[in-house]
């Protein structure tokens, strides 16, 4: 076996291993965080997202899926990735530093009710710790997605999704399943989803999303 299969294979086998750990230990979380957006979004409140990298193209991802649609047709909601605002970026991070980043917006559009979910591997970001504190003063609710426990953001957030393994790419992979299922089951819980199976059945069948 070459060193690149060899890579290959560890890569599918970290992620393998990760998604075992999220499927028996985060779906119920997953779940409520879908009920709780199905009482908050469509009554008027609004989801803000935010993280640093890959995990900010992770929380464009939600907003997009919010104010767009997952699967089914349904109502547009109120999302806003933080970061996708450049001019207020390049703004707060020139006047105030960039560990101000996120807070100074959370303090702009979070009104108490609505959520805030932020995306971090390491959960150590200055910004997304900042933006967790200004989120649960000003009566948000925080969820974190990170990468293993301990860490500073799910210490900080009202609940936290915490990925089991050393790999960032893993860490990664792992929340955009998990910002699927989050969708899903908002869906699902606000009466939208296209082929919801009754609360009886034995099996949930594989649904496809197309890019």
């Amino acid at each position: 076996m070459t060193d690149t299969l060899r890579l290959a294979h560890q890569h599918c086998q970290s992620l393998q291993d990760a998604l075992a750990s999220f499927r028996n230990g985060e779906l119920g979380r997953i779940a409520e965080w879908g009920r709780h957006l199905a009482a908050v979004l469509p009554v008027g409140g609004r989801l803000l997202a935010a993280g640093n990298g890959g995990s900010a193209a992770q929380a464009q991802h939600l907003t997009a899926e919010l104010v767009g649609r997952y699967q089914g047709e349904r109502p547009a909601y109120s999302a806003i990735a933080l970061h996708a605002d450049t001019s207020s970026v390049t703004a707060i991070g020139n006047d105030y530093g960039f560990a101000e980043l996120y807070a100074r917006q959370v303090a702009a559009h979070g009104r108490p009710g609505d959520v805030l979910v932020l995306l971090s591997t390491s959960g150590r970001s200055p910004n997304l710790l900042g933006a967790a504190a200004t989120g649960r003063a000003a009566g948000l609710r925080v969820w974190a997605m990170t990468g293993p426990r301990p860490n500073p953001l799910a210490e900080a957030a009202d609940e936290a999704l915490c990925v089991r393994t050393a790999s960032t790419a893993t860490v990664q992979e792992a929340h955009l399943v998990a910002l699927h299922l989050l969708c899903e089951a908002f869906d699902t819980e606000a009466g939208h989803h296209p082929s919801a199976a009754p609360a009886e059945a034995a099996a949930v069948p594989v649904r496809r999303k197309t890019a």
